[in-house]
């Protein structure tokens, strides 16, 4: 035979598909008809397996192997019905007698790509540089392995990476899986046309990352793109120049306006690897990326994954191609719902009155939540009618129309001032019980911007049926209002931040208005009422000797005394005086220092009123508890005039006898014992009682609340009498039917005497 004489031999045969294809049925072909090749191709396998030192080497595609009827109608490199036909026959004159061989495998192309577009690795420096790049790598997947793919944790991955430096196997990953499933794509050839356009275009641009990762690949580039859309159909290209690489595309649009996401071009990265991830795959069932690794195609060590999750969460959220199912994303030729939405968020400018009302909506809703130390919270007045003009601490919350600046015009200041100032066309007369919260103006774009894409995602999920939305687009609507609305309930409290507070040093100096930048995550009330308690604009608590020293320093006595209504007034209208939260704080403050056994030092004392004609104090009480009112008709006295005629009327006049006059006009008097005047005296004020005796019996389960009630209620008083003798004996009688253990004996003997009773014991019946 011709192979074994002119031995050893190798035959190959490229193309044979697209040849035999062209064949037909009649007889006049010089090399035989399309039955009569097939004849040949049958000879020629048998002939090959008999020889010595023979190999028949035969290149088939490889498409077609697991293509579907309708892919095979479709096959270019097959060519119709006739090249599948030649396949087939193809296949069973060699089939009975091949030993199949895959051209490459995955790890095989890293090495071909290396080989083709990179000089080998000859440097002690260049594999130094291979293996400390490789080795920071694999740092980051262990040290950060939840934020990446688990394969990324073993010792073949890192190995994988050594075969495939200075290119990132997910590169080869993402080529190798889903481009390769493309028909047009070859595995071999497909891949090193994109790597030589890749690469080219890195090295004009002097690229210096360290590895080429799915993020690095320049979609930009015009050959790059052509080698990557080539595949694909046409819809492709404005999905490119749109949603993921180009000069005016929305990722680098994104970078440009987020400084954070701009330095390290996130929003960019993203979306490319998104692109290579995802494109050959949009009618795959299970289609797209997870974003564990879309992350592991964009970040390179020394950087945070959380920047490119943040980018990846803006970026589905505005992209018009992108789509997103959980933790998948993808690109997709048909826009998203993502579209219609700006679309509807952009009209709503013309409309501004519809954010402004979902923002007053939320901040009635914030108010409900709590009200902080504010008896009440006066949202979004129409005009200073609205604001009632009373006695307690309130908060009054501006509209977005009169936002906070730092300008001498602020308008939040200004409408401010117009309400406290006047309540319609009377003045303000309580100016100390008001505080202010206005929007920052900065900050109320951003809001206005969130509730508009609010608004516009909540009209889409409303009309779902009149807008015919697959259940994918539904399913992602509902997903960006729910995203919509915890970003404006995020922005809510940044932009409501600024607390204006009028304030007054002195009396005579003019009021100042205070700003305060608030921070924290509770509602606005309670952000309010916290940074003013902080900052002691606003007094729940005041203790007796602060209120003297108050008295004392304005001054705010009327002579020797104050009636408390007057005081009461004051401390709501002066605002150079404490902001009380009510007028209860000073009423306690007020029966705190009534109650103190150094009054005469500390505090004041308490009269009914004042007797013009007696030139007395009427009730004078000193150091007792008073049960006092803000409606209370009482008046506090100055300590040293309430001394003089506490001592004058318990002491006889010295140089007086008596039933004779004193200086002061009134007339002396002396009674005996038991009470009866002397002769020309006044009748005698009854004998007052000087003992107290009682007796209750206490709920032995709750001898702590009764104890407590009494010792407030009733010891206290008897005790806050001055020189008074006050003796509290406790009197225990336990009956035990069934007898006391000689534990709890222990223990209660033990308990008496270390608690000193005086008279204990346990007794037998």
């Amino acid at each position: 035979m011709l192979f074994n004489k002119c031995g050893p031999c190798l035959v190959l045969i490229d193309e044979w598909v697209a040849y035999a294809r062209q064949l037909h049925d009649s007889k006049d072909l010089p090399g035989g008809d399309f039955e009569t090749h097939f004849t040949f191709a049958q000879t020629l396998t048998e002939a090959a397996k008999t020889a010595k030192n023979t190999l028949l080497v035969v290149s088939l595609p490889a498409s077609e192997s697991n293509a579907s009827p309708h892919a095979q109608s479709e096959d270019v490199e097959v060519g119709g019905e006739r090249g599948r036909a030649s396949l087939d026959r193809l296949r069973n004159a060699i089939g009975r007698v091949e030993s199949s061989w895959r051209p490459a495998n995955q790890d095989e192309v890293f090495e071909i790509v290396r080989r083709r577009v990179f000089t080998p690795l000859v440097e002690q420096a260049q594999f130094v540089a291979c293996d400390t790049t490789v080795k920071a790598f694999a740092e980051l997947y262990r040290t950060q392995h939840q934020e990446f793919p688990p394969e990324c944790r073993d010792s073949d991955y890192e190995r994988r990476m050594k075969l495939a430096y200075p290119i990132h196997p997910e590169v080869f990953e993402r080529l190798y899986a889903d481009w390769s499933t493309l028909v047009k794509f070859q595995r071999t050839r497909g891949v090193l046309r994109l790597m030589a356009a890749v690469i080219h275009a890195l090295w004009e641009k002097g690229d210096r990352n360290p590895l080429i990762l799915p993020a690095h690949i320049p979609i930009d580039e015009p050959r790059v793109q052509f080698e990557l859309t080539r595949y694909l159909p046409d819809q492709w290209v404005p999905v490119i120049e749109k949603d993921v690489d180009g000069p005016n595309s929305l990722p680098l649009r994104m970078d440009g306006e987020q400084p954070n996401l701009g330095k390290y071009s996130a929003c960019r990265r993203v979306a490319r690897t998104i692109y290579l991830g995802s494109a050959p795959t949009a009618k795959a069932a299970n289609r797209g990326l997870e974003d564990r690794r879309v992350k592991l195609g964009c970040v390179l060590p020394g950087e945070s994954p959380t920047i490119f999750g943040d980018a990846l969460r803006r970026l589905s959220a505005a992209a018009t191609y992108l789509y997103h199912d959980g933790a998948r994303y993808w690109f997709s030729t048909q826009p998203t719902v993502t579209k219609l939405a700006e679309d509807r968020a952009e009209q709503l400018k013309s409309n501004p009155d519809a954010a402004a009302e979902d923002i007053k909506r939320r901040v009635k809703l914030d108010v409900r939540q709590s009200k902080g130390e504010f008896s009440r919270v006066h949202d979004f007045p129409a005009s200073n009618s609205d604001v009632p003009d009373d006695a307690d601490a309130r908060l009054v919350i501006l509209g977005v129309e009169y936002p906070y600046t730092k300008d001498a015009d602020s308008p939040a200041v200004a409408a401010a001032k117009a309400i406290l100032d006047a309540r319609g066309s009377s003045p303000r007369l309580l100016k100390n019980t008001l505080a202010f919260l206005a929007a920052d103006r900065t900050k109320l774009s951003d809001l206005d911007e969130a509730v508009r894409r609010y608004l516009a995602w909540h009209s889409i999920v409303e009309e779902t049926q009149e807008l015919n939305l697959d259940p994918q687009q539904q399913k992602n609507a509902k997903t960006q209002l729910d995203n919509a609305d915890k970003t404006v309930t995020s922005r809510l409290p940044e932009c409501y931040q600024w607390l204006l507070a009028p304030t007054q040093s002195k009396p005579q100096d003019a009021v100042e208005w205070s700003a305060f930048r608030l921070t924290g995550t509770e509602p606005l009330a309670a952000r309010a009422s916290r940074k003013m308690k902080t900052d002691e604009l606003l007094v729940v608590s005041l203790a007796a000797t602060r209120l003297r020293l108050e008295l004392d320093n304005v001054p705010l006595w009327r002579g020797d005394h104050v009636a408390v209504k007057t005081l009461v007034e004051d401390f709501a209208r002066y605002t150079y005086l404490p902001r009380l939260r009510d007028s209860g704080v000073l009423i306690d403050a007020i029966a705190e220092g009534l109650g103190l056994l150094t009054w005469d030092r500390e505090s004041f004392a308490y009269a009914d009123g004042w007797d013009d004609i007696g030139q007395r104090y009427r009730a004078l009480r000193c150091g007792q508890h008073v049960v006092v009112t803000e409606d209370s008709t009482g008046v506090l006295v100055k300590p040293e005039p309430a001394r003089r005629q506490y001592d004058a009327e318990r002491t006889p006049t010295p140089g007086t006898t008596p039933g004779t006059t004193s200086p002061s006009g009134t007339t002396a008097t002396t009674t005996t014992l038991g009470g009866t005047p002397t002769p020309g005296g006044a009748p005698p004020e009854p004998p007052k009682p000087k003992r107290f005796h009682g007796t209750v019996q206490l709920d032995p389960h709750r001898v702590g609340r009764d104890a407590g009630t009494i010792a407030q209620e009733v010891i206290s008083h008897l005790a806050g009498i001055i020189g008074a003798d006050v003796k509290v004996t406790i009197e225990i009688d336990a009956f035990i039917p069934s007898g006391a253990s000689e534990q709890v004996v222990r223990t209660v003997t033990e308990n008496c005497r270390t608690l000193k009773f005086t008279n204990q014991a346990f007794e037998a019946e």
